[in-house]
């Protein structure tokens, strides 16, 4: 590689790190003071940067939501199609969807908070966020679809609105943890809330036989948990 093109991949790199500094100050702001609360220059004293930097990589604090949002989605629907799309009972798909979701709660709360409070309940225009919610609705729906057609899913199960019902779930229970309503910090409060979602969800849309495989599952699952902790 010529010393040109080295100092070029270098510069590069060194302006996608500020970039996601940027964007990792922006997620800590907006959790901690709201959208509405939030000033750019809040983010670069955040980020440690000039304040005239945030502005060579967001136009203003709207781009700033939008790519969060852009970005914590991306990997989150990535994670979720994963689960979709491999092999095994649409129960076993449920929890993996569940666990996904809490899962980034626990990596990084701050960004489920931003999601959730400033990004799927804020009724402002900020972020366009209808498409994405609606494309990972749709996408869980043709799994219940396949899961009805398998005998999985009751018949008079809507399969879109089934998938609505569990995002909207989901979403709830997380709401309840980024608002304070659950201590965070207690992990078998999160096992049970993870687990009661799911099993919630699954007990009204499983036939009997999808419903019985499901039952003997979690008794293999607990007996695995417990043999682990002898």
């Amino acid at each position: 590689m010529s010393q040109q093109s080295s100092k070029a991949v270098e510069g590069g790199s060194r302006e996608g790190e500020r970039r996601r500094t940027i964007l990792r100050a922006a997620i800590d702001v907006f959790a901690r003071k709201g959208y509405h609360g939030c000033r750019i220059a809040d983010v670069a004293r955040e980020a440690g940067v000039a304040y005239g930097l945030v502005y060579h990589y967001f136009k203003n604090k709207d781009e700033l939501l939008e790519t969060v949002f852009e970005t914590g989605w991306s990997g989150f629907v990535s994670r979720i199609r994963a689960v979709v799309e491999a092999e095994g009972p649409v129960g076993l798909k449920v929890r993996g969807i569940t666990d996904v979701a809490f899962e980034a709660y626990r990596v990084d709360p701050r960004a489920v908070k931003v999601l959730i409070v400033e990004i799927a309940r804020s009724p402002g225009g900020h972020v366009n966020r209808q498409n994405a919610f609606t494309d990972t609705i749709r996408m869980c729906a043709e799994m219940f679809v396949r899961a009805q057609a398998s005998g999985e899913l009751r018949p008079e199960v809507d399969p879109l609105l089934a998938s609505a019902l569990l995002f909207g779930s989901i979403e709830m229970g997380l709401t309840a943890l980024v608002l304070g309503l659950v201590d965070p910090s207690d992990t078998e409060m999160l096992e049970r809330a993870r687990q009661q979602i799911a099993g919630s969800f699954l007990h009204g849309v499983l036939t009997q036989d999808a419903a019985a495989a499901e039952e003997s599952w979690k008794k293999s699952a607990m007996r695995s948990k417990s043999a682990k902790l002898l």
